[in-house]
């Protein structure tokens, strides 16, 4: 049985990759957020990236800017929100929680750990 070779991470798929492990556990940053604290690419990029290559890393953590999990894993990401703490609440009109991402917002800042009430 021949192996297959996985290709080679591309160099910018390795950044987006790093800044999604120094998001701290309970909070997040937009895929335009990602693409703005490495000053390359834009939400797409990221995305992508993600997409590709981001299972190894905590995806939950790298979202749309509208707070809504992403679509297919929504069971696993708000599993993974709720057991660190990630700030959700709950759409006006009801359905599945979103990110409170006035809270759960990271800047890349020192702190670490959920946003304070």
């Amino acid at each position: 049985m021949e192996t297959q070779e996985l290709p080679e991470l591309p160099e910018y798929a390795e950044r987006v990759l790093q800044v999604a492990e120094e998001i701290p556990p309970g909070r997040v940053m937009t895929y335009g957020d990602v693409a703005e604290w490495l000053g390359e690419g834009g939400p797409r990029q990221v995305g992508r990236a993600m997409a590709l290559y981001g299972s190894a890393v905590p995806w939950w953590r790298v979202v749309r800017a509208d707070g809504v999990p992403l679509p297919g894993h929504e069971r696993r990401a708000l599993g993974h929100y709720r057991a660190e703490g990630t700030p959700l609440r709950r759409p006006a009109g009801g359905g599945p929680p979103r990110l409170d991402m006035r809270r759960a917002r990271w800047d890349g800042g020192a702190e670490s750990g959920p946003a304070e009430e």
